[in-house]
């Protein structure tokens, strides 16, 4: 095993090391360094989007691997799958592309190196995926920009805001890691959840648990159909407030903010409504984005971002005592079940609920 195959685990050389490394996952769940390293990277994957630093034994970071996708099939929640596949993309990403720019030589099973063409071949992108003319940014086939994007929000990759021609999408040089990173996440997350047999799940069971723990502090799979602006947390009543003076988001505030509402049950079109006092508002966009947020047209149903995330672009303002005593920080939607959970039941008058101003327009949260 090599210090390649612990840093890329999902590559068909890493799998094959795994293979000849004669151990089977009856025996790997039976190594407690290996076990508790695939925890560390499920539970922080969950909770820090992160998988943790890696182990100091090559071997005991690569069995981890497998070990941690038998942990996440047996928790079985769609949203421990996306988040743990896309914090295991994130951090092969960033190794990456850190090498490639400083330089370094990364030994491979076959080449030793990993150069960006191994890295294109191992997705079957070698041949839809060129270098630009004249040396800037790359060319991508159409159908593969299309399908690599899926999961991806924002304007700049909708491919009416794209240059194409003759079948290819460009994309800038550094938009290449992002659409890498999207390729491993799909990798990662590809035959999950796995079919364990009961006497491997059995003795996991312990450390499934833990798991779902962090995933019940998070909160984020219970179902709220309630608006009551009044019970916001202070970042999304910021980010709402915004919204209805007409001020531009930026991409990150708009994700934030529309992840949000359509988490606590808005519709599109109750969320394209708060939409339409901006001057700059665009229906047909604000209605794709809203949609693919809510998973409508993608395979993903995405939620709003943490606090930690929030806190990095500036989103998180007027922090109160809840924000710090009570959620300890974690996420806007545990602030939100909070408040509702204090409330009297007259108290919680559902915004969509109290019908139209004086002048019969559609009531919008203040």
């Amino acid at each position: 095993m090599k210090a390649l195959h612990a840093r890329y685990p999902f590559l068909a050389a890493s799998r094959e090391a795994v293979e000849q490394a004669d151990v089977d996952l009856a025996g790997l769940i039976r190594e407690e360094a290996v076990v508790a390293r695939a925890a560390e990277r499920v539970t922080g994957a969950l909770s820090a989007g992160e998988i943790g630093d890696p182990h100091r034994s090559t071997r005991v970071e690569l069995l981890s691997y497998p070990v941690s996708r038998v942990l996440v099939s047996l928790v079985d929640e769609r949203i421990c799958t996306r988040r743990y596949a896309r914090a295991e993309a994130e951090r092969a990403t960033a190794q990456f592309r850190d090498a490639r720019e400083a330089g370094l030589q990364l030994k491979s099973a076959q080449r030793e190196q990993l150069s960006l063409g191994d890295l294109l071949a191992e997705f079957d992108l070698a041949n839809v995926i060129r270098k630009g003319s004249n040396e800037e940014g790359y060319r991508v086939a159409v159908g593969t920009y299309l399908t690599l994007i899926s999961n991806l929000w924002g304007d700049e990759w909708r491919l009416v805001n794209r240059i194409l021609a003759d079948g290819e999408v460009f994309i800038a040089s550094e938009e290449l890691y992002t659409l890498l990173e999207e390729a491993i996440s799909q990798r990662v997350a590809r035959g999950l959840p796995l079919a364990v047999p009961e006497e491997l799940a059995e003795p996991l069971q312990e450390r499934v648990e833990e798991i779902r723990e962090v995933l019940s502090d998070l909160d984020l799979s219970r179902e709220i159909d309630t608006v009551v602006p009044d019970r916001f947390p202070p970042c999304m009543k910021a980010l709402l407030d915004s919204i209805q003076k007409g001020e531009h988001l930026g991409h990150h505030s708009r994700f934030a903010i529309t992840a949000f509402l359509a988490s606590i049950g808005m519709s599109t079109d109750e969320i394209i409504d708060l939409y339409m006092v901006n001057s700059s508002f665009g229906e047909e966009m604000t209605r794709y984005q809203t949609d693919h947020i809510r998973g409508e047209t993608s395979p993903t149903e995405y939620t709003p971002p943490s606090c930690a995330t929030m806190q990095s672009y500036g989103d998180c303002v007027n922090k109160d005592d809840i924000c710090e005593d009570v959620i300890n920080e974690s996420h806007p939607l545990n602030y939100y079940e909070h408040r509702l959970d204090q409330a009297d039941e007259e108290e919680l008058v559902d915004w969509r609920e109290e019908g139209g101003d004086e002048e019969g327009e559609t009531a919008t949260p203040d």
